[in-house]
């Protein structure tokens, strides 16, 4: 009887032991699943443009980005997109151009830490005026963006105006610009974020052109918001 007794005492504490030797593990899975979502970070940013000319006043674009974070280890946002431009005017870039607009698709899936995932579609509409200043281009881009994601739907404003001051290589043109964009996002009614960025440009042909661009993001909302990036774009058009 007293054997009976021990035996079950045992295996009963043996019970308790294994609950919860799981019960912690459970619980630092959890914690490793979904670890907190830093403020800052540091990124590499990829985008590509393709360009198909339909007319002297109407392209079909194409594009892509790729960014990767958390501390450029991971891929966490990839973007893929379509849409038109229609150019008026002088003075845009790569055309005799005054005046473009534009309106295109984005959809967007992004992983900004692990366990942690997002899908967004978006449809833009924007308007860039562009005109000389001396030696200087300056264009001012004023952007409209439907944010399709859950649980809510946004719309955002934005406006970033540029400063780019183009020169000429041997083999080629170069330049160097810089630009300030701020968001108004309408669901807080409130300016929620600021890109600050500075790069050269080089054209290599008149069907390739490269950027090389620091950027600095400020965002008061997401996370991770504040963002350093090193950035490369390409932009490939199709005469």
């Amino acid at each position: 009887m007293r054997i009976t007794i021990f035996k079950n005492r045992l295996l009963l504490t043996i019970l308790m032991l294994l609950v919860a030797l799981l019960a912690g593990g459970f619980n630092h899975a959890s914690g490793q699943a979904r670890p907190p979502v830093p403020e800052e970070d540091t990124q590499m940013w990829n985008d590509m443009q393709a360009a198909v000319a339909l007319s002297k006043e109407v392209d079909f674009n194409l594009f892509s980005t790729f960014r990767f974070g958390r501390d450029v280890t991971h891929l966490v946002d990839r973007r893929a997109g379509a849409g038109f431009s229609f150019r008026v005017g002088k003075y845009l870039r790569q055309s005799p151009d005054f005046l473009t607009v534009a309106s295109w698709f984005l959809n967007i899936s992004s992983r900004p830490v692990e366990g942690r995932k997002g899908n967004e579609n978006r449809l833009h509409f924007n308007a860039t005026l562009r005109y000389p200043f001396k030696k200087f281009a300056v264009s001012d881009r004023n952007q409209f963006e439907h944010r399709i994601r859950f649980p809510q739907s946004t719309t955002r404003y934005r406006n970033r105006l540029q400063i780019e001051y183009p020169a000429r290589l041997s083999d080629g043109q170069f330049g160097v610009f810089t630009s300030d964009e701020v968001f108004y996002d309408w669901s807080v009614d409130d300016f929620v974020r600021n890109r600050f960025v500075a790069g050269v440009t080089r054209r290599f042909n008149k069907h390739f052109t490269g950027d090389l661009y620091y950027m600095r993001q400020n965002d008061s909302r997401s996370r991770p918001g504040d963002l350093h990036v090193i950035g490369v774009a390409y932009r490939v058009r199709l005469l």
